[in-house]
């Protein structure tokens, strides 16, 4: 039985290989994909997703440009790990498909009004989509069958010393998502920081011999290098995708239900994700949190599926 997912990105390299795992995957059915300013603006963002897919040979998904950016704030990019255009490293060829001109949220809407069964939503940036559906439609909840999020953390951040780059980026709508009751999974640091791209994981990805995955492998190779010079991790993180995984297998990472609350004004902590592990603000759980990922078993997902691409 397959899932049907409309996967929101910022592409990124990373969202490129949850993109490739979303649409190559058999238990998954990708049947939108739109895109928000976070890692670029958003004009790069919804041409990486197009490349992306062309890339893997899908044409058949719709991409439709969603938020330039958060709901209440600047946006922030994210240049200095992705490049200036979000993709740095291959040569980039031309999207073979135009934007769907009906934009995030109508496609969004129409989706889940069009499926024959509530749709998972994935998302892999700034949140600030998922949001304004939730917020503008909230008729639609009901119609999702669950929200799973690349974002935030247990402990510490990677675009401030406490928050992660998502999170930051756009915290109001992360409480809206969180309030909203409808199931909610939050995959963070914490968990994306040992899915790390080893030279043995670069072996595997070159040795399934396709198109895409000599294009992931050019990708990696820049991601790699600009985790090594601004994190010391020549070993990059490739966060995105482990949030698709949760979706392809829900054993590939150990989850907890507990209280999840996003900071908005603090100084210093704007941004930063407060997961109460320990019970100890005797609120009622309202998120899911995953803590552990099996790390071998992410790997042969993500082979799997890229072997299936072009």
């Amino acid at each position: 039985m397959t899932i049907p997912v409309i996967l929101d990105c910022d592409p990124g390299h990373d969202d490129v290989f949850g993109l490739w795992l979303a649409a190559g995957h058999p238990s998954l059915e990708l049947l939108a994909v739109t895109t928000v300013g976070g890692n670029v603006p958003l004009e790069h963002t919804s041409r990486n997703a197009r490349i992306a897919l062309t890339v893997a040979g899908v044409a058949d998904v719709p991409v439709a440009a969603g938020a330039a950016g958060p709901l209440a704030r600047p946006l922030e990019t994210a240049e200095w790990i992705h490049g200036e255009n979000g993709l740095g490293g291959p040569e980039l060829p031309e999207p073979a498909m135009d934007l769907d001109p009906r934009g995030a949220l109508e496609l969004m809407a129409d989706t889940l009004l069009g499926a024959d069964e509530p749709v998972a939503i994935v998302a892999t940036g700034p949140i600030t989509n998922v949001a304004m559906l939730l917020r503008d439609r909230p008729d639609l909840a009901d119609r999702i069958r669950e929200v799973v999020w690349m974002g935030g953390s247990t402990g510490r951040g990677n675009a401030t010393p406490y928050a992660e780059f998502n999170a930051l980026v756009d915290p109001e709508a992360l409480a809206i998502v969180i309030e909203s009751g409808v199931r909610f999974t939050m995959v963070g640091l914490n968990v994306t920081h040992t899915a790390l791209v080893t030279a043995a994981v670069r072996e595997r990805l070159a040795a399934v011999g396709t198109a895409t995955a000599a294009f992931g492998d050019e990708l990696l190779e820049f991601f790699c290098r600009t985790n090594a010079d601004v994190f010391g991790m020549p070993d990059g993180p490739l966060h995105d995708p482990v949030a698709v995984a949760v979706l392809v297998d829900p054993h590939v990472v150990t989850r907890v239900h507990t209280r999840l609350d996003v900071e908005l004004a603090g100084t210093e902590t704007a941004g930063a994700t407060s997961v109460d592990l320990d019970g100890m603000l005797r609120r009622e759980p309202n998120a899911w949190v995953a803590t552990a990922l099996d790390v071998d078993r992410f790997w042969d997902l993500l082979d799997d599926a890229i072997g299936r691409l072009a």
